[in-house]
């Protein structure tokens, strides 16, 4: 094949039936993988066709129908790579309107696993009928399973080697020698004549073996915004509650709070404990949480929400302002996933800015390096500042 005519297939796979006058028909998998998206890309949001009446035109027919769904599902399955299959999935949930499907066992079989189809069952976790649930299990322990593969060898590395940092010494091994702390803490014996320093005092990372070390306290969202986000901190915090050095605590939130941390040896439990949707009261969230805060310079809260508050906003602004104070590191999280930009109350981010909570969205790839500077103190506005910059320039 041609370049030319190469470019006028791919085209035409773009376009859609009105471009078969001006390229020409699909045959054979073209005409297949076409008929596929136009089942989906074809019809108007709630599934209303755009095609022909008779059935003659382009567009597919998905319609109300588990067994039908379910072909189509193993079409492009066979069609198209896995990512693409994953943004199919989702615009067809979306589009076509076919979340009650997702309760039938022949429908969820056909699916590809993926965090935003966990999201969708997790909503429809008090409506799913008992022959649905062990399978809806099954997808999601897949989902949580490869999850765990991708970020718990990375933050257990990065959660321990901060503690380790965060440990500090004064007759350190050679090995476990911080030079930039001592080398700022001896800059007073300077020799000039020598050009070098004198250290009088070494600076070193200890290392306390297996103590508790730092508390930290997950506050999530759960409202139906937050789908993504609340699979990813649902994981994260198992990973971060399998290290003994840190006493790791879970809680989400609507309108009401519910504590999960009981149930954290297993991620899937914490997932099926979640109920998203409903509304947001972030202040009653965080006021659950101060009772859990018995060490505050030892503490880190991490609230994960787009900070649209239901509640009291002055109260939860003062709450936040008095863990400032006692000493706890805090930061919000306005998302946690992959989905991009997030929507976020723009005033309230503002206003715990300027109490020095940074807010700011981050990816599951990022957040073990953030784990880490919380664990050391570092400056997180700092830190989020530098992400938003590396963000800006797509590094």
């Amino acid at each position: 094949m041609s370049v030319d005519e190469e470019r006028r297939r791919r085209w035409r796979l773009a376009l859609g039936e009105p471009a078969d006058e001006s390229l020409g028909q699909p045959n054979g998998r073209d005409a297949a993988m076409d008929a596929a998206m136009a089942a989906l890309y074809d019809r108007g949001p709630g599934g209303e066709g755009s095609g022909e009446a008779d059935g003659k035109g382009r567009g597919g027919n998905l319609a109300a129908s588990a067994p039908r769904v379910a072909r189509w599902l193993g079409d492009i399955r066979e069609y198209f790579p896995q990512s693409v299959v994953r943004v199919m999935q989702t615009d067809a949930i979306e589009r076509l309107n076919l979340t009650r499907l997702l309760l039938e066992p022949e429908m969820l079989s056909a699916v590809e696993p993926d965090v935003h189809l966990v999201g969708t069952l997790l909503s429809l976790n008090s409506v799913m009928p008992d022959k649905t649930r062990d399978l809806a299990r099954q997808v999601v322990r897949k989902v949580v399973d490869d999850l765990e593969k991708r970020v718990a060898q990375k933050a257990r590395a990065a959660v321990s080697g901060a503690l380790n940092r965060a440990s500090r010494i004064e007759r350190p091994r050679h090995g476990d020698i911080d030079w930039n702390r001592t080398i700022r803490v001896n800059l007073r014996h300077y020799q000039p004549e020598y050009r070098t320093i004198v250290p009088e005092r070494m600076i070193g990372y200890g290392r306390r073996g297996n103590a508790v070390q730092r508390d930290v306290i997950l506050c999530v969202d759960q409202s139906g915004s937050m789908a993504s986000s609340v699979v990813y901190s649902g994981v994260f915090a198992a990973v971060l509650a399998s290290l003994r050095t840190l006493k790791t605590s879970l809680v989400v939130f609507d309108t009401s709070v519910v504590d999960l941390t009981e149930h954290l040896h297993d991620p899937v439990e914490v997932l099926f404990g979640t109920q998203l949707g409903g509304g947001t009261d972030i202040n009653r969230a965080i006021a659950y949480s101060q009772r859990l805060i018995t060490r505050p310079r030892e503490t880190i809260f991490v609230l994960v929400s787009d900070l649209y508050e239901g509640g009291v906003r002055a109260e939860m602004l003062k709450r936040v302002g008095d863990m400032v104070g006692a000493g706890v590191q805090v930061v919000a999280l306005l998302a946690l996933s992959d989905d991009g930009a997030p929507s976020y109350d723009h005033d309230n981010a503002a206003a715990l800015s300027s109490l020095g909570v940074p807010a700011f969205a981050c990816t599951p790839d990022l957040f073990p390096e953030l784990m880490a500077a919380a664990i050391q103190r570092h400056d997180l506005r700092a830190f989020a500042e530098r992400e938003a910059t590396r963000g800006a320039h797509g590094s």
